[in-house]
């Protein structure tokens, strides 16, 4: 018998008719040519998520994104009225990427009152507009007012700053993000900004890094060793069962117990977390905000008294997780590739008030880091294995519903723009 009710219909997945419950093909994750289809009608055609309003703080600052899968580079700034715009990383004049710094590749940012090209020094306001061109005159019939920089769409959501390539979607950001977006309005996103970042270049396809996040099923056993041997083992005999799983449209979502923060019994943990008071869950003490007395009624949809965490997916490439002791963290994962991706984690506390809150902290971010080390470590044996096609077809279980959604989202994104075509 499950130790956590699910739906009426048996199962999370029978709850959805439409995701099956057959057999999955993970060729759309070892296809260069499908790979090619997928970047064209997602990358190139739904709002992505670039980053967050406090990389931007006052007039002038600026950061710049590369996104390998769109064919593009972005700068985000703030102008003179503050307003967050998006514009593509291209001079007008002779197409030289605008904004970067000692390499062309590598994403940059600062501060600055215009932006000049290194190429020519045409120069362009916070506002995109072209203000100087060097030797004007030698120009014909030049009207710069025609030559500003190229505007990318560009919406913020709750403090988070989104691009959509493209302009015939009239669709909001907000209204593209759902139900689970909505739900999420009014936490405290804007207080936490102590942040802790790790990225990696991972040999194998976005979705499959996805994957490794959208189930738990794996932590008991992936995850072992991050347990003291006693826990593990009682992990490992009971299996993992997750409290919720719910869809909307493109994006999904799942409820995770909290059992270790803190912990029912302190034999359950390391030392370290005992002595520290924090872990994998996070620190065990609440920050001390009040907007986390009252939680936004989207979180922990199920209301289970065990709740420890709500796991988001924003399609394409935007993951959320919510931690119920008072923070949360991201991840992004870029493609470069059909078997290559830039994949970003991103841990925001609110700021330490002293040296051992900052110390649990950094225990906890620590501690993602090995596990997300644990889940990439198997990615590149994942992608090899599937590319030789031995097996073609893999069965997916109840808890890994996420993971059959993701793919079968994916597809129907393709199938949509092929029709289009």
């Amino acid at each position: 018998m499950a130790h956590f009710p699910k739906p009426a219909e048996g199962s999370w997945t029978q709850h959805y008719p439409s995701l099956g419950t057959g057999l999955v093909s993970f060729e759309d994750s070892i296809s260069p040519e499908y790979y090619e289809l997928e970047r064209k009608a997602i990358f190139e055609k739904t709002w992505l998520n670039v980053g967050r309003v406090e990389q931007l703080p006052r007039t002038g600052s600026y950061f710049t994104r590369e996104i390998s899968a769109a064919r593009r580079s972005v700068i985000v700034v703030r102008d003179a009225a503050g307003e967050i715009r998006a514009f593509n990383n291209i001079c007008r004049h002779r197409g030289n990427k605008l904004v970067w710094q000692d390499y062309p590749n590598e994403e940059t940012s600062g501060t600055v009152r215009q932006f000049q090209c290194k190429y020519h020094a045409w120069r362009y306001g916070l506002d995109g507009a072209c203000t100087f061109v060097q030797q004007e005159s030698e120009f014909f019939d030049l009207d710069k007012s025609l030559f500003g920089l190229l505007p990318v769409r560009c919406e913020v959501w709750e403090g988070f700053v989104f691009v959509n390539f493209d302009d015939t979607d009239t669709t909001s950001v907000r209204d593209y993000l759902g139900r689970f977006a909505h739900g999420l309005e009014g936490y405290p996103f804007g207080e936490m900004t102590q942040v802790w970042k790790y990225r990696a270049d991972v040999g194998s396809n976005w979705k499959l890094y996805i994957d490794a996040f959208a189930e738990f099923y794996h932590a008991p056993v992936l995850h072992s060793k991050q347990y003291v041997s006693e826990e593990s083992r009682k992990l490992q005999a009971f299996g993992y069962e997750g409290l919720h799983y719910e869809i909307d449209g493109p994006h999904s979502m799942q409820s995770a117990w909290g059992g270790m923060s803190p912990p029912k019994d302190l034999s359950m943990v390391k030392p370290i977390d005992r002595v520290l008071r924090s872990g994998n869950f996070g620190p065990w003490d609440r920050p001390d905000l009040a907007a986390l007395d009252s939680l936004p009624a989207g979180l922990n949809p199920a209301r289970h008294p065990r709740w420890g965490l709500d796991s988001y997916v924003f399609f394409p490439n935007f993951m959320m997780v919510v931690w119920a002791p008072g923070w949360y963290l991201t991840y992004h994962y870029w493609p470069t590739a059909y078997n290559r991706h830039i994949f970003e984690g991103t841990l925001y506390f609110v700021p330490p008030k002293d040296a051992a809150e900052r110390l649990r902290q950094e225990l906890a971010a620590v501690t993602f880091k090995e596990f997300a080390l644990q889940d990439s470590n198997t990615l590149e044996a994942t992608q090899t294995m599937l590319e030789s096609r031995v097996v073609r077809e893999f069965p997916i279980n109840d808890q890994e519903i996420l993971i059959r959604h993701l793919h079968k989202t994916a597809a129907d994104y393709v199938a949509a723009a092929q029709r289009q075509s």
